[in-house]
């Protein structure tokens, strides 16, 4: 698992957020298929309302973070969380799996007090 490494002025502290070197490869490669710059952008983590379990992780990627974001830097690789979302993520783990049925990113949400079989919603 690499942790985050501090930045100027808005970084926030590896506590934050975590990713797995696993997940890293898989953003680092979809960020290029995408042609996002890591100079520029990053992937963007959110938590918005709706879900069998009442609120849904969002996961896209982003040209450039907003004003009011928290930035981890991991390496190259930069993923930005709105002030809002990191309430439901502080202290999240991202991580990237591929089994015989399945293949993708994984939450490990210790601020989840619920969730569906799906893994993507949850309840805090």
């Amino acid at each position: 698992m690499t942790t985050a490494t501090e930045q100027p002025a808005k970084t926030t502290p590896a506590k934050g957020i975590q990713v797995t070197d696993k997940a890293l490869g898989k953003v680092r490669g979809a960020m290029a298929k995408e042609g996002i710059s890591p100079e520029q952008g990053g992937l963007r983590l959110g938590v918005q309302g709706g879900g069998c379990s009442g609120l849904s992780y969002n996961v896209r990627f982003d040209t450039q973070p907003r004003e009011r974001d928290r930035i981890f830097q991991f390496g190259d690789v930069r993923v930005f969380v709105d002030p809002k979302s990191f309430i439901y993520l502080h202290g999240m783990i991202l991580d990237y799996q591929e089994t015989l049925m399945q293949q993708g990113f994984v939450f490990v949400n210790p601020q989840a007090t619920k969730s569906c079989g799906c893994g993507t919603s949850f309840s805090a």
